[in-house]
């Protein structure tokens, strides 16, 4: 029941172009436990709603909803993004809820801010002691919807010289949770000012932050 109540939100606020209407909900953003600093984009999810609305033609709420990770609320939201420079140490509470609302259709997109990536994968095999991250071809359809990736994520601020990494945590078949690591994609969602980013960078962040969008919502995750 819970799997359908998701594929009903995903194909309710997808807007086609036969479609004239549709429940407007918002990005979830993950307050979760161990420390770190789930707040460290405040301005990402409502600049990346907003780009979405425009150029997908979704409805989403301009702003963000803050949940978290063991809360009952959780499942009101198909996407969550998840960011930070800190420590994600999930409770077991934390843990169960998190992988009963993957399992039910939900998606978690975490976005490294630099200093999230050692605590990812541990995190992760508290919620799905059976799965590990795998990297994601450049083929996948993650980076080839409205707008399209050859060489997959953009590269949005460098740090120590790697190249950004796509990673998924594959359940059943579906990708239930994406990782983009040395790529800084939600620091190119939020405000110009803040980061003072180029244009031609913060529009490649927010191409494949629709892109993501869409792959969930489209019903290409399921």
């Amino acid at each position: 029941m819970l799997f359908r109540r998701f594929c009903f939100l995903l194909l309710s606020v997808f807007i086609s172009t036969q479609a004239a209407t549709a429940q407007s909900i918002k990005l979830g953003l993950l307050v979760y436990s161990g420390g770190g600093d789930w707040y460290a984009n405040p301005t990402a999810l409502k600049n990346l709603a907003a780009f979405t609305n425009a150029q997908l033609r979704t409805r989403f709420t301009v702003g963000e909803g803050q949940v978290s990770s063991a809360s009952p609320e959780l499942f009101n939201y198909p996407f969550v993004h998840m960011t930070g420079h800190g420590r994600w140490d999930p409770t077991p509470e934390e843990a169960q809820n998190l992988r009963m609302y993957l399992e039910s259709g939900g998606f978690l997109h975490i976005d490294d801010n630099y200093g999230l990536d050692p605590y990812v994968r541990p995190s992760l095999k508290k919620i799905f002691p059976e799965l590990s991250l795998v990297e994601l071809p450049f083929s996948h359809p993650i980076y080839h919807q409205r707008f399209n990736f050859p060489n997959g994520l953009p590269k949005v601020h460098e740090h120590e010289g790697k190249s950004p990494k796509g990673y998924g945590l594959i359940w059943k078949g579906r990708l239930v949770v994406f990782y983009s690591a040395e790529c800084d994609l939600g620091d190119g969602w939020e405000d110009r000012d803040v980061h003072r980013d180029s244009p031609e960078k913060q529009t490649q962040a927010l191409q494949m932050g629709a892109n993501i969008i869409q792959f969930v919502f489209s019903g290409a995750g399921i």
